[in-house]
């Protein structure tokens, strides 16, 4: 009989294996070896969603699926323990919610806080929201926090979680002032994520070790109080509102450009969707920030060209931006669309951009880029179809590239080109024709055609002219 190589395993090796089990088939472990019965009893991860129950569809019987997920959550927890490190739950899928009783997750969150829990992630979905108890306020131990659907209302003598280095809120109702408490009672928090908060509108933050923000919501108004190590911001204003702060900078001197960026300059990271530049455009919008983003390396940012202001503010950004190496611009193609930028991109040597080959005006733009751009070394291209837009192929017989857009000035300098999805286009194969006969320097150009792709497009691809002697067009077949 071979020897049993489970039992001689460390137990801190088997604690590792169990962890990255579902708590059901940990459970199961108990039967490998005679070391392995009731190790999961010691687990310090434990994870709880519908995958837990087996064996039982909740559309066929919920009232039973919904049984079982709370005996196995009770189950677990009364057998166990030990710490409990990481404790995350989830009681819906995309067909289906557990109905978990509220005085339910107040006792497993009253259990928790004995055992040094480090990471609680509650994703419960109740149809009012939930209440987080008091207690949990006192909860010392905690790095890692993450809820969802619920009511966050601390104790009044709540001085903040002094461990936490990482937040995240989505659908959360709680106040402008218990939010602005709680935010500055983490002096360790380095990471915070804000989604649709109900109840606050002015998102101010006084976090001295944060590097990671992270919002999409709607909200008047964004102040930072000693914040000066953030890294990588990425703001999603999912509408504008037009408040009385805003309208003051829109009459008079300040500017939410110049607030947003003072004592900022180490931002590595940079993503403006949606309203947010509009926001950022109120007030005087400078042709240069005082201080330059010198560590700005990736920027991606949402610009409707039909917004003066918002082109000034977007032109103040890579004018303050001199190390600036990729740039993801979208909702190009709004408004007039200039044959290249006034300021060039010349420090911009990496651009990903995502073209709608049945409008003219996307090609465009995307054109202008590459004209604005002179020391661009590689370009990523994703081909898509806009069920919205109007369809410009099969072109008319009078239609001619050379006659629609102009050549550039100056050869393009790209030296990587890919191109992702096409489907053999007419304005998609002289596309890349452009692109061949106007960079002399190209190495590579790396197509990846769509699935149904028509068999010219390989024809296509072999006879077109190319300035470079060196360039390599390789074509990578999908599968499907």
């Amino acid at each position: 009989m071979e020897p049993d190589r489970f039992s001689w395993l460390p137990e801190h090796v088997i604690d590792k294996i169990l962890s990255y089990l579902p708590i059901r088939e940990a459970a199961g472990t108990s039967v490998l070896s005679s070391k392995w019965n009731n190790q999961w009893y010691t687990l310090s991860r434990l994870v709880f969603d519908t995958d837990c129950v087996s064996n039982i569809a909740p559309s066929r019987d919920p009232s039973l699926f919904n049984n079982k997920f709370l005996q196995i959550v009770n189950h677990v927890l009364l057998l166990h323990y030990g710490p409990i490190i990481v404790f995350k739950m989830c009681n819906y899928n995309d067909k289906f919610t557990c109905v978990i009783p509220k005085t339910d997750i107040d006792r497993w969150i009253h259990h928790l806080i004995g055992r040094s829990i480090q990471k609680l992630v509650l994703d419960v979905w109740i149809e009012k929201d939930y209440k987080i108890p008091c207690r949990l306020f006192s909860c010392q131990s905690l790095r890692i926090l993450k809820l969802l659907w619920c009511w966050l209302k601390p104790p009044t003598k709540f001085q903040g979680f002094k461990k936490l280095k990482s937040l995240e809120l989505y659908r959360i109702t709680i106040s402008q002032h218990d939010f602005e408490n709680l935010i500055s009672g983490c002096n360790l928090l380095e990471s915070l994520v804000l989604g649709n908060l109900d109840g606050v509108t002015q998102i101010n933050i006084h976090a001295p070790n944060l590097k990671h923000l992270d919002i999409f919501d709607t909200f008047e108004d964004i102040t930072f109080h000693k914040t000066f190590q953030l890294t990588t911001v990425y703001v999603n204003l999912s509408s504008y509102l037009n408040s009385k702060s805003n309208q003051s900078r829109l009459h008079g001197g300040s500017s939410n450009l110049l607030k947003f960026f003072d004592h900022r300059p180490h931002i590595e990271n940079l993503s403006v969707h949606n309203y947010f530049l509009k926001y950022l455009a109120a007030g005087v919008v400078p042709v240069k920030l005082p201080t330059l983003c010198t560590d700005l390396d990736c920027l991606s940012i949402c610009i409707n060209f039909d917004d003066l202001k918002e082109i000034s503010a977007a032109l103040c950004l890579l004018r303050s931006s001199p190390n600036l190496q990729t740039l993801e611009i979208s909702y190009l193609a709004a408004g007039v669309v200039p044959v290249k930028l006034p300021t060039l991109c010349t420090d911009l040597d990496c651009l990903s951009i995502c073209i709608n080959f049945d409008d003219l005006k996307e090609i465009s733009a995307a054109l202008c880029l590459l004209r604005s751009s002179p020391n661009l070394q590689t370009l990523e291209i994703s081909a898509r179809i806009d069920q919205h837009s109007v369809p410009l192929t099969p072109i008319s017989d009078t239609y001619c590239w050379e006659e629609t857009f102009f050549k550039p000035e100056t050869p393009i300098q790209v030296l990587s080109v890919s191109i992702d999805n096409i489907s053999g286009l007419q304005l998609e194969l002289d596309f890349i024709r452009f692109l061949l006969l106007y960079s002399p320097v190209l190495e590579k150009m790396i197509v990846k055609p769509d699935v149904n792709v028509r068999p010219e497009l390989v024809t296509g691809l072999i006879r077109f002219k190319r300035e470079s002697r060196d360039a390599e067009v390789i074509y990578v077949q999908k599968e499907g």
